[in-house]
Protein backbone atom coordinates (compact mmCIF):
# COMPACT_ATOMS: atom_id res chain seq x y z
CA UNK A 1 0.00 0.00 0.00
CA UNK A 2 1.29 3.45 -0.92
CA UNK A 3 2.41 5.55 2.03
CA UNK A 4 1.47 9.22 2.27
CA UNK A 5 3.18 12.21 3.81
CA UNK A 6 1.63 14.15 6.68
CA UNK A 7 3.27 17.35 5.46
CA UNK A 8 5.35 18.03 2.35
CA UNK A 9 8.72 19.55 3.21
CA UNK A 10 10.28 20.67 -0.04
CA UNK A 11 13.91 20.93 -0.97
CA UNK A 12 14.47 23.19 -4.00
CA UNK A 13 17.37 22.44 -6.33
CA UNK A 14 18.07 25.61 -8.32
CA UNK A 15 16.44 28.53 -6.50
CA UNK A 16 16.65 30.92 -9.47
CA UNK A 17 14.23 33.31 -11.17
CA UNK A 18 11.38 30.84 -11.73
CA UNK A 19 11.15 30.22 -7.97
CA UNK A 20 11.01 33.87 -6.94
CA UNK A 21 7.36 34.48 -7.85
CA UNK A 22 5.94 31.64 -9.94
CA UNK A 23 6.56 28.71 -7.62
CA UNK A 24 8.51 29.41 -4.41
CA UNK A 25 5.84 31.43 -2.60
CA UNK A 26 3.19 28.92 -3.71
CA UNK A 27 5.18 26.07 -2.12
CA UNK A 28 5.09 28.03 1.13
CA UNK A 29 1.45 29.05 0.89
CA UNK A 30 -0.06 25.69 -0.08
CA UNK A 31 -1.83 23.80 2.70
CA UNK A 32 0.32 21.07 4.30
CA UNK A 33 3.42 22.37 2.50
CA UNK A 34 6.59 24.22 3.38
CA UNK A 35 10.09 24.76 1.97
CA UNK A 36 12.64 23.08 4.24
CA UNK A 37 15.81 23.85 2.27
CA UNK A 38 17.13 25.36 -0.95
CA UNK A 39 20.21 24.70 -3.04
CA UNK A 40 22.15 26.66 -5.63
CA UNK A 41 25.71 26.08 -6.84
CA UNK A 42 26.53 29.59 -5.69
CA UNK A 43 26.13 29.24 -1.94
CA UNK A 44 25.87 32.96 -1.32
CA UNK A 45 22.91 33.21 -3.70
CA UNK A 46 21.29 30.22 -2.01
CA UNK A 47 21.78 31.88 1.38
CA UNK A 48 20.34 35.15 0.07
CA UNK A 49 17.26 33.36 -1.28
CA UNK A 50 16.76 31.48 1.96
CA UNK A 51 16.99 34.62 4.07
CA UNK A 52 14.61 36.60 1.87
CA UNK A 53 12.04 33.79 1.88
CA UNK A 54 12.43 32.81 5.56
CA UNK A 55 13.84 29.34 4.82
CA UNK A 56 16.07 27.77 7.49
CA UNK A 57 18.54 25.78 5.36
CA UNK A 58 20.57 26.38 2.23
CA UNK A 59 23.12 24.32 0.36
CA UNK A 60 25.56 24.60 -2.55
CA UNK A 61 25.50 20.82 -3.10
CA UNK A 62 22.47 19.00 -4.54
CA UNK A 63 23.34 15.65 -2.97
CA UNK A 64 23.39 17.22 0.49
CA UNK A 65 19.92 18.67 -0.03
CA UNK A 66 18.50 15.44 -1.46
CA UNK A 67 19.79 13.47 1.50
CA UNK A 68 18.68 15.96 4.16
CA UNK A 69 16.31 13.97 6.42
CA UNK A 70 14.13 17.06 6.96
CA UNK A 71 13.43 17.23 3.20
CA UNK A 72 10.84 14.71 2.01
CA UNK A 73 10.12 15.99 -1.52
CA UNK A 74 12.34 17.52 -4.20
CA UNK A 75 11.54 20.40 -6.57
CA UNK A 76 14.01 20.61 -9.47
CA UNK A 77 14.06 24.15 -10.86
CA UNK A 78 17.26 23.93 -12.90
CA UNK A 79 17.85 24.03 -16.67
CA UNK A 80 16.76 20.75 -18.39
CA UNK A 81 20.23 19.22 -18.80
CA UNK A 82 20.27 18.06 -15.16
CA UNK A 83 16.57 17.20 -14.71
CA UNK A 84 17.25 13.54 -15.46
CA UNK A 85 20.27 13.31 -13.14
CA UNK A 86 18.62 14.95 -10.13
CA UNK A 87 15.32 13.10 -10.61
CA UNK A 88 17.15 9.77 -10.52
CA UNK A 89 19.06 10.77 -7.38
CA UNK A 90 15.87 11.90 -5.65
CA UNK A 91 14.03 8.73 -6.64
CA UNK A 92 16.84 6.56 -5.31
CA UNK A 93 16.58 8.49 -2.05
CA UNK A 94 12.87 7.62 -1.97
CA UNK A 95 11.65 11.20 -2.37
CA UNK A 96 8.89 12.36 -4.76
CA UNK A 97 9.92 14.79 -7.47
CA UNK A 98 8.42 17.94 -8.96
CA UNK A 99 10.45 19.01 -11.99
CA UNK A 100 10.30 22.15 -14.11
CA UNK A 101 9.25 22.02 -17.75
CA UNK A 102 10.26 20.87 -20.24
CA UNK A 103 10.60 17.64 -18.31
CA UNK A 104 14.00 16.90 -19.86
CA UNK A 105 15.97 17.48 -23.06
CA UNK A 106 14.52 14.45 -24.85
CA UNK A 107 11.72 11.93 -24.54
CA UNK A 108 14.33 9.24 -23.91
CA UNK A 109 15.52 11.07 -20.80
CA UNK A 110 11.89 11.46 -19.70
CA UNK A 111 11.20 7.74 -20.03
CA UNK A 112 14.25 6.92 -17.93
CA UNK A 113 13.03 9.31 -15.23
CA UNK A 114 9.60 7.66 -15.25
CA UNK A 115 11.09 4.16 -15.01
CA UNK A 116 13.42 5.02 -12.12
CA UNK A 117 10.60 6.69 -10.20
CA UNK A 118 8.38 3.65 -10.72
CA UNK A 119 11.12 1.35 -9.44
CA UNK A 120 11.54 3.57 -6.40
CA UNK A 121 7.76 3.83 -5.90
CA UNK A 122 8.00 7.63 -5.83
CA UNK A 123 5.68 10.11 -7.54
CA UNK A 124 6.86 12.27 -10.44
CA UNK A 125 5.22 15.58 -11.39
CA UNK A 126 6.07 18.23 -13.99
CA UNK A 127 5.41 21.98 -13.86
CA UNK A 128 2.84 22.22 -16.65
CA UNK A 129 0.71 24.39 -14.39
CA UNK A 130 -1.60 25.64 -17.14
CA UNK A 131 -3.56 22.42 -16.75
CA UNK A 132 -4.82 23.77 -13.41
CA UNK A 133 -5.36 27.46 -14.23
CA UNK A 134 -9.01 28.57 -14.15
CA UNK A 135 -8.84 30.00 -17.69
CA UNK A 136 -7.78 26.66 -19.18
CA UNK A 137 -10.27 24.77 -17.06
CA UNK A 138 -12.89 27.10 -18.58
CA UNK A 139 -11.60 26.37 -22.10
CA UNK A 140 -11.92 22.64 -21.40
CA UNK A 141 -15.44 23.18 -20.08
CA UNK A 142 -16.42 25.06 -23.26
CA UNK A 143 -15.01 22.32 -25.49
CA UNK A 144 -16.73 19.56 -23.53
CA UNK A 145 -20.07 21.42 -23.64
CA UNK A 146 -20.32 20.54 -27.34
CA UNK A 147 -20.85 24.13 -28.48
CA UNK A 148 -18.07 23.74 -31.06
CA UNK A 149 -19.73 20.68 -32.55
CA UNK A 150 -17.40 17.96 -33.80
CA UNK A 151 -13.80 19.11 -33.41
CA UNK A 152 -11.91 19.31 -36.71
CA UNK A 153 -8.51 20.92 -36.16
CA UNK A 154 -6.41 23.18 -33.98
CA UNK A 155 -4.01 25.82 -35.26
CA UNK A 156 -1.25 27.56 -33.30
CA UNK A 157 0.61 30.68 -34.40
CA UNK A 158 3.36 31.90 -32.14
CA UNK A 159 5.95 34.44 -33.18
CA UNK A 160 8.06 37.02 -31.41
CA UNK A 161 11.02 39.32 -31.90
CA UNK A 162 14.55 38.04 -31.35
CA UNK A 163 15.56 39.12 -27.83
CA UNK A 164 18.64 41.30 -27.57
CA UNK A 165 20.27 38.77 -25.25
CA UNK A 166 20.28 36.04 -27.90
CA UNK A 167 21.94 38.38 -30.40
CA UNK A 168 25.14 38.54 -28.31
CA UNK A 169 27.20 35.44 -29.23
CA UNK A 170 29.48 35.41 -26.17
CA UNK A 171 26.84 35.45 -23.44
CA UNK A 172 23.76 33.75 -24.78
CA UNK A 173 21.14 32.32 -22.39
CA UNK A 174 20.99 28.57 -21.76
CA UNK A 175 17.57 28.44 -23.42
CA UNK A 176 19.19 28.65 -26.88
CA UNK A 177 21.97 26.15 -26.08
CA UNK A 178 20.87 22.68 -27.28
CA UNK A 179 23.32 20.90 -24.96
CA UNK A 180 21.55 22.45 -21.97
CA UNK A 181 17.99 23.02 -23.22
CA UNK A 182 17.65 20.18 -25.73
CA UNK A 183 16.97 22.72 -28.48
CA UNK A 184 16.14 26.40 -28.70
CA UNK A 185 13.33 28.59 -27.39
CA UNK A 186 10.87 26.21 -29.04
CA UNK A 187 11.34 23.62 -26.27
CA UNK A 188 10.99 26.25 -23.55
CA UNK A 189 7.87 27.95 -24.91
CA UNK A 190 6.08 25.60 -27.31
CA UNK A 191 6.12 22.92 -24.62
CA UNK A 192 3.44 24.89 -22.76
CA UNK A 193 1.16 24.98 -25.82
CA UNK A 194 1.67 21.35 -26.79
CA UNK A 195 1.05 20.21 -23.24
CA UNK A 196 -2.14 22.22 -22.89
CA UNK A 197 -3.38 20.81 -26.21
CA UNK A 198 -2.72 17.33 -24.81
CA UNK A 199 -4.82 18.33 -21.79
CA UNK A 200 -7.64 19.81 -23.87
CA UNK A 201 -7.74 17.42 -26.84
CA UNK A 202 -5.93 14.28 -25.76
CA UNK A 203 -2.63 12.68 -26.84
CA UNK A 204 -0.99 13.22 -30.22
CA UNK A 205 -0.11 10.02 -32.09
CA UNK A 206 1.52 11.19 -35.34
CA UNK A 207 3.87 14.14 -35.95
CA UNK A 208 5.72 15.71 -38.87
CA UNK A 209 7.87 18.82 -38.57
CA UNK A 210 10.33 21.16 -40.19
CA UNK A 211 12.80 23.17 -38.11
CA UNK A 212 15.31 25.75 -39.34
CA UNK A 213 17.56 28.55 -38.21
CA UNK A 214 16.72 31.65 -40.25
CA UNK A 215 18.22 34.44 -38.17
CA UNK A 216 21.66 32.94 -37.53
CA UNK A 217 22.01 34.38 -34.02
CA UNK A 218 22.69 30.97 -32.41
CA UNK A 219 23.04 27.29 -33.32
CA UNK A 220 19.61 26.07 -32.21
CA UNK A 221 16.49 26.18 -34.37
CA UNK A 222 14.59 29.49 -34.34
CA UNK A 223 11.54 28.48 -36.39
CA UNK A 224 9.49 25.28 -36.27
CA UNK A 225 6.45 24.32 -38.33
CA UNK A 226 4.57 21.11 -37.74
CA UNK A 227 1.48 19.03 -38.34
CA UNK A 228 0.12 16.41 -35.98
CA UNK A 229 -2.74 13.98 -35.59
CA UNK A 230 -4.44 13.44 -32.25
CA UNK A 231 -5.62 9.99 -31.21
CA UNK A 232 -9.17 11.37 -31.44
CA UNK A 233 -8.73 12.15 -35.16
CA UNK A 234 -8.38 15.92 -34.67
CA UNK A 235 -5.72 17.50 -36.90
CA UNK A 236 -3.21 20.05 -35.63
CA UNK A 237 -0.92 22.63 -37.20
CA UNK A 238 1.57 24.96 -35.57
CA UNK A 239 4.24 27.51 -36.40
CA UNK A 240 6.64 28.96 -33.84
CA UNK A 241 9.08 31.67 -34.94
CA UNK A 242 11.51 33.45 -32.62
CA UNK A 243 12.91 36.08 -34.98
CA UNK A 244 9.87 37.88 -36.40
CA UNK A 245 8.87 41.55 -36.66
CA UNK A 246 6.28 41.49 -33.87
CA UNK A 247 4.54 39.24 -31.38
CA UNK A 248 1.58 36.86 -31.69
CA UNK A 249 0.33 34.11 -29.41
CA UNK A 250 -2.84 32.53 -30.78
CA UNK A 251 -4.49 29.12 -30.67
CA UNK A 252 -7.68 28.34 -32.59
CA UNK A 253 -9.76 25.20 -32.09
CA UNK A 254 -12.19 24.81 -34.98
CA UNK A 255 -15.23 22.58 -34.92
CA UNK A 256 -18.25 21.92 -37.13
CA UNK A 257 -20.29 24.56 -35.26
CA UNK A 258 -17.81 27.08 -33.91
CA UNK A 259 -14.31 28.29 -33.16
CA UNK A 260 -12.51 28.92 -29.88
CA UNK A 261 -9.59 31.38 -29.83
CA UNK A 262 -7.19 31.81 -26.90
CA UNK A 263 -3.57 32.52 -26.05
CA UNK A 264 -1.15 30.23 -24.26
CA UNK A 265 0.64 32.98 -22.36
CA UNK A 266 -0.84 35.87 -20.44
CA UNK A 267 -4.54 36.06 -19.67
CA UNK A 268 -6.13 37.69 -22.72
CA UNK A 269 -9.78 36.96 -23.42
CA UNK A 270 -11.07 33.57 -24.54
CA UNK A 271 -13.30 34.08 -27.60
CA UNK A 272 -16.04 31.73 -28.78
CA UNK A 273 -17.32 32.34 -32.33
CA UNK A 274 -20.47 30.60 -33.59
CA UNK A 275 -23.36 31.35 -35.94
CA UNK A 276 -24.99 33.19 -33.00
CA UNK A 277 -22.07 35.64 -32.72
CA UNK A 278 -19.18 35.99 -30.31
CA UNK A 279 -18.87 35.46 -26.59
CA UNK A 280 -15.80 36.30 -24.49
CA UNK A 281 -14.42 35.38 -21.08
CA UNK A 282 -11.57 37.15 -19.29
CA UNK A 283 -10.08 35.11 -16.46
CA UNK A 284 -6.98 36.48 -14.79
CA UNK A 285 -4.07 34.29 -13.75
CA UNK A 286 -2.88 34.22 -10.13
CA UNK A 287 0.33 36.08 -9.27
CA UNK A 288 1.99 32.87 -8.06
CA UNK A 289 1.01 31.04 -11.21
CA UNK A 290 1.93 27.52 -10.10
CA UNK A 291 -0.25 27.67 -6.97
CA UNK A 292 -3.09 25.45 -8.18
CA UNK A 293 -0.83 22.72 -9.54
CA UNK A 294 1.33 22.78 -6.43
CA UNK A 295 -1.74 22.35 -4.23
CA UNK A 296 -2.84 19.41 -6.41
CA UNK A 297 0.59 17.80 -6.01
CA UNK A 298 0.66 18.34 -2.24
CA UNK A 299 -2.85 16.91 -1.96
CA UNK A 300 -1.78 13.79 -3.85
CA UNK A 301 1.30 13.34 -1.68
CA UNK A 302 -0.78 13.48 1.50
CA UNK A 303 -3.46 11.20 0.04
CA UNK A 304 -6.23 13.71 -0.67
CA UNK A 305 -6.34 13.85 -4.48
CA UNK A 306 -4.38 13.59 -7.70
CA UNK A 307 -2.27 15.78 -9.99
CA UNK A 308 -3.20 16.53 -13.60
CA UNK A 309 0.46 16.90 -14.67
CA UNK A 310 2.57 13.77 -14.30
CA UNK A 311 5.73 12.32 -15.75
CA UNK A 312 3.62 10.33 -18.22
CA UNK A 313 1.68 13.34 -19.54
CA UNK A 314 4.82 15.50 -19.74
CA UNK A 315 6.84 12.83 -21.56
CA UNK A 316 4.22 12.85 -24.33
CA UNK A 317 4.96 16.53 -24.94
CA UNK A 318 8.70 15.86 -25.11
CA UNK A 319 8.06 13.11 -27.65
CA UNK A 320 6.07 15.47 -29.87
CA UNK A 321 8.80 18.11 -29.71
CA UNK A 322 11.45 15.50 -30.50
CA UNK A 323 9.62 14.63 -33.71
CA UNK A 324 9.14 18.27 -34.72
CA UNK A 325 12.85 19.15 -34.52
CA UNK A 326 14.40 15.76 -35.29
CA UNK A 327 15.48 16.51 -38.87
CA UNK A 328 17.25 19.71 -37.85
CA UNK A 329 19.52 17.92 -35.38
CA UNK A 330 20.14 14.94 -37.66
CA UNK A 331 21.62 17.06 -40.43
Amino acid sequence: MKSYLKEVRWGIIGCGDVTEVKSGPALQQAENSQIAAVMRRNGELAKDYAMRHQIKKWYDDADALINDPEVNAIYIATPPNVHNEYTIKAAKAGKPVYVEKPMARTATECLEMIEICKKGDVSLFVAYYRRTLPRFRKIKEIIESGVLGELRFVQTTHFQKADNEVQTPKEQPWRVNPEIAGGGLFLDLASHTLDILDYLLGPIKEVKGIASNQNGAYDAEDIVTGTYLFESGIHGMGTWCFAAFDHMDKNEIIGSKGKLTFSTFGDSSITLSTAKGQKQWTIKNPRHIQKYLIQEIVDELIGKGGSSSTGETAARTNWVMDQLIADYYQK
